[in-house]
């Protein structure tokens, strides 16, 4: 009986062993896949943010835009209103000199005029692309962070 005793005390413990090895296994791979599965929600909640960043840079860049285009009509309307008051005041003139005086003075006129429009549409461009790229900066920043702490 010690030869049967010796062996199912040995294959009690190579039972014993490949329990524990199948237990162990079978942690691993579940720890893995709560890994995995949380890496997946982590990369979705990235995507998400990502998409949002481009909503927001785009809902920006259309608000410079349109804030560009009611600038460019009220300025266009402006100097057709400029240009038609210029006409009358030249056809009322009562000498050439005056004409010249009157002419002269409405182009020195309209030439600042376009300057300081020119100077407002590029300060509406500027901030818009600063207000258009900040989101994507942000995510970038947030991606490069990620990154970092990961290694």
């Amino acid at each position: 009986m010690a030869a049967a005793e010796t062996v199912k005390i040995a294959s009690d413990k190579m039972k014993a062993t490949a329990e524990q090895y199948t237990a162990a296994g079978a942690q691993a791979f579940k720890d893995n896949v709560e890994k995995s599965l949380a890496n997946l929600n982590e990369l979705n909640a990235h995507s998400k943010k990502n998409l949002e960043a481009m909503v927001a840079s785009a809902t920006a860049a259309t608000k410079g835009a349109e804030s560009l285009g009611a600038q460019a009509m009220a300025f266009s309307k402006s100097a057709i209103e400029r240009q038609v008051e210029a006409a009358k005041a030249l056809t009322g003139a009562r000498s050439v000199q005056e004409a010249v005086e009157l002419q002269t003075a409405y182009a020195k006129s309209a030439i600042e005029t376009y300057m300081a429009e020119l100077n407002r549409a590029t300060e509406i461009v500027s901030a818009t692309v600063k207000d258009s790229l900040r989101p994507i900066n942000e995510r970038a920043t947030a991606m490069m962070e990620t990154f970092q702490a990961a290694r």
